[in-house]
This record gives C-alpha cells, sequence and structure tokens, in this order.
C-alpha cells in the first residue's frame, strides 16, 4: 500500500551512505524537484551511491553539493548542453569514485538484482579491455558448453526515485513512453518514492502511456513542473536556457551560487 507524502518527507527517507537511483533519461523526465527539497535539508546527505541508467542534470547537482562518493551509471552528461560540468571536475580531480559501466554491465547487474542471485553470466565483455578497469568482475566456466564467460555482480539498490505524470488515489502511476530503465527500477528497488505532475482520481488517469502498477509504489509525492528543467513529455519540454545558464555558472567557478539561487526558489 503506497503512502502519499510531501517532498521534504520524501528527501527525509535518503540516508547517509545509501544507494540510489534516479530514473528517467539523460535530460527527460528526471526527479529534479526531489533532488532539489534533498539538497534544501541541513545537514545534506553524504556518500551516496548515485545508480543511474543515464545520469543528468539532477545528479550533477549532487555530485557538486559534495552528497556523492560513487557513481554506477554509463553515460553522464547534459546531451547537446555539453558534459557534465560538476562530475567532470570531480572525475578529474579523482574526488568521486567511478565504478565503470556499460549499458550491458548495468543490465545484467540490474537483472541479477531483481532475481535475487549474485550475479548474471553473459558473453559481454570478452575479448575488450574493459575487465581490467573491474577486477571485481570475474570470468566463470559455462559448466554446460565449457565457455569462458564474464560473470557480471548483482546491483542492489536501496532507494529509487522516479519522476511521473500522474498518481492516482490506488497508487497507479503514469510515465510517458521514454522510461529508460524505470520499470526495472522499481523491481530493484527496496523502496521506491514517486514524484508526480498531478494527483488523480482513478476514474480520471488517462490511458495514453506507459502503466506503473499500484504495488510498485511505496511513496507518491506531488511535484508540478518536477521535472524541470529536463522535460516532461507532453507536459513541457527541456529548460534549454536553465541548462546553457547552469553549465556557464559551472564553468565561471560559481556552482554554488547557481544552487543557492535554485534552492531559494519556490
Amino acid at each position: 500500500m503506497h503512502q502519499q507524502i510531501s517532498l521534504t518527507e520524501a528527501a527525509n527517507l535518503i540516508q547517509d551512505g545509501m544507494t540510489i537511483a534516479l530514473g528517467g533519461m539523460t535530460i527527460y523526465r528526471r526527479p529534479t524537484a526531489f533532488v532539489r527539497a534533498l539538497l534544501r535539508r541541513d545537514p545534506r546527505p553524504r556518500d551516496l551511491t548515485l545508480l543511474c541508467f543515464t545520469a543528468g542534470y539532477e545528479s550533477d547537482l549532487l555530485v557538486g553539493a559534495g552528497c556523492v562518493s560513487t557513481v554506477h551509471s554509463c553515460y553522464f552528461g547534459l546531451e547537446s548542453f555539453g558534459f557534465a560540468p560538476m562530475f567532470t571536475e570531480a572525475a578529474q580531480k579523482g574526488t568521486i569514485k567511478i565504478v565503470e559501466e556499460t549499458e550491458a554491465s548495468l543490465a545484467l547487474g540490474i537483472r541479477a538484482g531483481i532475481s535475487g542471485v549474485g550475479y548474471t553470466p553473459s558473453h559481454a565483455w570478452i575479448g575488450t579491455d574493459l575487465p581490467r578497469l573491474r577486477p571485481d568482475v570475474k570470468t566463470i566456466i559455462d559448466p554446460y558448453t565449457g565457455e569462458e564467460l564474464v560473470a557480471f555482480p548483482a546491483i542492489h539498490c536501496d532507494i529509487a526515485v522516479i519522476h511521473g505524470l500522474e498518481g492516482d488515489s490506488f497508487g497507479n502511476v503514469r510515465v510517458n513512453n521514454n522510461v529508460g530503465v524505470d520499470m526495472e527500477l522499481v523491481y530493484l528497488a527496496d523502496k521506491v518514492i514517486f514524484t508526480v505532475e498531478q494527483l488523480v482520481h482513478q476514474s480520471e488517469r488517462s490511458l495514453d502511456s506507459l502503466l506503473i502498477p499500484a504495488p510498485g509504489a511505496d511513496y507518491i509525492a506531488h511535484a508540478p513542473k518536477g521535472a524541470w528543467p529536463t522535460s516532461c513529455y507532453p507536459l513541457y519540454p527541456v529548460g534549454g536556457g536553465e541548462l546553457m545558464r547552469y553549465v556557464d555558472a559551472c564553468n565561471a567557478g560559481q556552482f554554488n551560487t547557481y544552487l543557492d539561487e535554485l534552492l531559494n526558489q519556490p
């Protein structure tokens, strides 16, 4: 049974040292309102492991604010708006641990975590130098064929945070069709927080995109424009001007000024 809570209450569920997953894809439908609520906390959470199939603006804010110690992602950037500036700076300085991932290793690690097993075997990475970057990823021999396979370790997640279009009174959540790995995160995470643009009655729910049924949501928080400046199709597009303002501020060494202004907005 889901529980309807405020953004502040949702942010207070995050504890130091947790692994949190942020839903959405690149600069589309990211839970930015939740991240702002998290960064308004005093003190802010520390030593987080960030799990994203792709990481973007919302993740860069957390890195810049010093909340993240480890990143699992196969992409961290702002698409046509360039590099994620604070992640790039932290990576160059070596102040953040980057777990080298590919789409395959993330997908297989998530699959193992969902299945409750220690690893998923695959031909992926065979014949590449990637295992040299990940000594924790072992090879095994297939007992049936004698082939060498890569055993991708299970990925675990404490809390996933996903932004949706609508949440109804029964806990069903509607997201658009650019779903990324949101459905997999629902199964993977111990707890799932949905932020939604609208709270509706079940009879008012739209039926034109993916519905994540009620057992998937542990908590639902109302967050109008909760993905901006990333997009939330079909409600609003990417806020390109804001993303450019963010990049310019970071490149000028003004991340903290930008963040203070952002957090002081209603």
